[in-house]
């Protein structure tokens, strides 16, 4: 599909639902993937290995077994209208789903200068990698990153736990806290006049210069992807919990927000590694940064959000990235099921009533995919329904908001009310 052919509600920054029509059988695509789900599971036997380290790292953060996941919740009632979340924005440590990624490349690339400096034995006791002689060579290195802010939290918390050095590369009208908290850790932000493409592309260009310096590419990472592809194996026990079984008469809807793609993209490949077609994935993007539905729609890498002459400015900073990842558009692209766009005003008067109702702290991005949720349960219900016919297990994966300042997010809170309040007058 051309630019020009896109669908009218998608120029115009209107919420859209949009069925992948590129979509391909799960089984077919994973068989053609030179990524699988063997790659998957030793990601997550990598992460056990962690956790001694983890422990050690963050004690009161941690159990013993230093794992980093979180809750499976439930809203609604006992009627076959329950909608569960995946509470990601709940995860120790970094309180968002970048976690995932982020903590598991640092440590993956810790692991790695250990084992060729001599400090550690293949297989050894990864928990000496908090002992001195592994912090002084880790003194010597430094790990660059650009981010929108949660990526770049992510990635310093872990380096500098470790002794590493960190950079982390943002645009300049990124959120202050996000660039003070990664300052209170001892990273170093470095503020760049463009958005995040250019902050990424600014992260890459002084990585390749510097021997000493690891860059984790967001763009096009494959430590990043399966660090969050992992997280399957988390939900997968939870749902047994609670008598859960995806099927096809009964799919699993999982809606992801999506920025770039890598987090949701891993999280998409994971849940298709384990159950196939018996998941539904639906990745939510704002109306003004749709990156991931128009590289999916024209095929195109280079595609962006300004081609068709969409802002790229949104509450969800950090859903605010102009084009897709184009490692993750050739892994997960062909599984996503469909796409839904929303709104800022919708973003913001969920995240009043999540926190109303529920009781949960979101950032903006983490409130999408219940926007979505219930778009397709409502307005958009007989579309829907012609496109899956079938009931389905609803699933909204949080991504961050647990450690937003409080300030922060009362003046969230009071953008939802005043949305509110105008919609009454």
């Amino acid at each position: 599909m051309s630019l020009s052919d896109l669908p009218a509600p998608l120029r115009a920054a209107k919420p859209f639902f949009w069925p992948h029509p590129q979509r391909r059988p799960a089984a077919q695509v994973l068989a053609d993937s030179p990524v699988g789900r063997a790659d998957v599971e030793a990601a997550v036997a990598r992460w056990r290995r962690f956790g001694p380290l983890l422990a050690r790292l963050f004690p009161h953060e941690l159990g013993p077994d230093g794992r980093i996941d979180s809750p499976l919740l439930r809203q609604g009632d006992d009627h076959g209208r329950a909608l569960w979340v995946k509470a990601d924005h709940q995860l120790p440590i970094t309180a968002c789903i970048k976690a995932r990624g982020g903590v598991y490349e640092v440590l993956c690339h810790a692991e790695q200068l250990a084992l060729d400096a001599g400090l550690l034995a293949p297989g050894g006791d990864i928990a000496l990698l908090a002992d001195a002689p592994a912090r002084a060579l880790f003194a010597r290195h430094r790990v660059l990153v650009g981010s929108t802010g949660n990526l770049g939290y992510s990635v310093g918390v872990m380096a500098r736990a470790l002794g590493l050095g960190v950079e982390v590369h943002m645009s300049h009208d990124a959120q202050a806290w996000k660039k003070d908290r990664l300052r209170a850790v001892g990273a170093t932000v470095v503020e760049h006049a463009g958005d995040y493409a250019q902050a990424v592309a600014g992260a890459r260009a002084l990585a390749a210069a510097d021997p000493a310096a690891y860059f984790i590419d967001d763009e096009d990472s494959l430590l990043l992807f399966l660090g969050y592809a992992a997280a399957a194996w988390d939900l997968a026990p939870q749902l047994a919990a609670q008598g859960l079984v995806p099927t096809s008469a009964r799919p699993l809807r999982v809606y992801l927000p999506c920025g770039v793609g890598g987090a949701p993209g891993g999280v998409a490949f994971g849940l298709k590694c384990l159950w196939g077609d018996a998941v539904q994935v639906v990745f939510v993007e704002p109306v003004a940064a749709p990156c991931f539905l128009l590289r999916l729609a024209t095929g195109d890498d280079a595609a962006s959000v300004y081609d068709i002459g969409l802002s790229n400015h949104t509450v969800a900073d950090g859903l605010a990235v102009p084009r897709a990842s184009a490692r993750v558009a050739a892994l997960a692209g062909p599984l996503v099921d469909a796409v839904v766009t929303v709104s800022d005003a919708d973003l913001l008067r969920m995240l009043r009533f999540q926190h109303e109702a529920h009781g949960l702290q979101l950032e903006p991005s983490a409130a999408a995919g219940f926007v979505a949720h219930e778009m397709l349960a409502g307005p958009w219900a007989e579309t829907v329904a012609a496109w899956c016919p079938a009931p389905v297990i609803p699933l909204v994966w949080t991504t961050g908001g647990q450690g937003l300042p409080t300030e922060v997010f009362q003046a969230l809170l009071a953008g939802g009310l005043a949305l509110g309040q105008a919609a009454q007058a």
